[in-house]
């Protein structure tokens, strides 16, 4: 018999177990893989993104998916407190773009290991390689645990941690989710968010655009209307198969979404590489470059406005000789250019896979969660934290935030239960 039962040995279950021990609870953390923090390990390129510095509305607005429900938790346990809690813990952490924080080290590492330590020291019962193959449970509350050897554990309270579906190597492959539903709870529909995009134009079927990286753009997903849904200015990159890199990973999830509603067609993407300018504007500054330097082709003349290979690829989808000089142009063939420069459009056909995605959409409805102990609405003692609820966000320190408040949370409630 333990008091509390952690499944799985993310960043949520880490956490979740720590403050479950610390109110003196006897607590078995249960991992199915060989070693604890895999997802941690790797994350934030493996330096780990620990949480993120801007304030709570700014974190909840880019956590597209039910970040609102964090409202309710912040008010126990926010960003600032997972800060403290690590430097208590001896990892230095230092703010990096955009509010990101990371260990003052740059190794991932070092912050699983300052997690592993203080479960030891807390004396929780680590069991590694081990595989829960159901919940125990009546009509009322959960019992505790039976593993896949038949063996059955009886806990006060279990926690489930076990992660969504995403980078399933690092054992997420979706456990949860039917613990969940014999538990009374709703799992909304899993799709992929931050995933590559696919798209089967002819240029990427080609690969002439293979490797391209454009810098700080502005892309937007158009619903079937034209109508803009989201714009993400960041950098993407073409490849084989279509388009990667932070702002399309960030579009990715509207891309998703909006193929459900339109009957899996395909979802217009558009490019502004000149976020400064609309056509007018853009078509008087080419004119105006031309009225400088009218002996120069116009290959040499614009070639400062965006990359060369993005630059030739847009003149010849305009129609342009880019051994011509400006004068010997038609102002339509101009103007044609200006357009692809702040409105290049493009067909996208979905995404990559959910294995090969960042971070998993949907999951245990919030709904049946209460938000401020993390505890199931369905079952007495069932608690769930990190990225088996249906919460997702941007890639930046924002999902791991939510992962180490909720499994807090999840922990000092289950910790707390007589």
């Amino acid at each position: 018999m333990v008091d509390v039962i952690v499944i799985g040995g993310g960043p949520s279950g880490l956490m979740a177990a720590i403050a479950a021990a610390e109110q003196q609870k006897k607590v078995m953390l249960i991992e199915k893989g060989s070693k604890l923090g895999k997802k941690l390990a790797i994350s934030g390129g493996g330096r780990c993104n620990v949480t993120n510095r801007l304030p709570a509305e700014e974190i909840v607005k880019n956590i597209p998916g039910n970040g609102r429900f964090l409202y309710s938790p912040f008010t126990v346990y926010n960003n600032e407190d997972i800060i403290s809690f690590f430097e208590g813990l001896g990892v230095a952490l230092k703010e990096e773009d955009h509010g990101r924080m990371f260990p003052v080290s740059n190794r991932a590492q070092d912050v699983v290991d300052a997690l592993v330590s203080e479960l030891k020291r807390l004396n929780v019962e680590i069991r590694l390689q081990t595989t829960v193959s159901k919940l125990l449970m009546d009509d009322e509350k959960i019992l505790g645990a039976r593993l896949a050897d038949g063996t059955e554990i009886r806990s006060n309270a279990v926690i489930v941690a076990v992660g969504g579906k995403a980078v399933p190597q690092t054992g997420s492959t979706g456990d949860g989710y039917p613990w969940a539903e014999r538990a009374g709870h709703t799992v909304t529909d899993l799709y992929p968010t931050e995933v590559p995009v696919i798209s089967k134009e002819s240029f990427i079927q080609s690969r002439e655009l293979q490797g391209l990286a454009l810098r700080d753009v502005a892309v937007s997903v158009l619903n079937k209307k034209g109508k803009v849904l989201v714009t993400h200015q960041m950098d993407m990159l073409f490849t084989h198969f279509g388009i990667s890199g932070p702002a399309i990973l960030r579009c990715s999830q509207f891309i998703v979404k909006e193929r459900k509603k339109n009957g899996d067609n395909p979802v217009q993407v558009r490019i502004q590489t000149l976020v400064d300018y609309n056509e007018e504007t853009c078509l008087q500054f080419l004119n105006k470059l031309i009225k400088e330097e009218p002996k120069k082709s116009v290959k040499n003349l614009w070639k400062s406005i965006a990359p060369e290979r993005w630059l030739l690829f847009l003149m010849e989808r305009a129609g342009i000789d880019s051994s011509l000089t400006g004068p010997e142009l038609s102002q339509e063939k101009i103007r044609h250019l200006a357009r692809e420069l702040v409105a290049f459009t493009m067909d996208v056909h979905g995404t990559q896979p959910l294995e090969k995605a960042f971070v998993t959409g949907g999951g245990v409805s919030v709904k049946e969660i209460e938000p401020k102990t993390m505890a199931s609405k369905k079952k007495y003692g069932l608690f769930f934290c990190g990225e088996i609820l249906d919460i997702h966000g941007y890639t930046g320190g924002y999902n791991i935030t939510s992962a180490l408040v909720t499994g807090r949370i999840a922990g000092m409630s289950a910790g707390s239960l007589e």
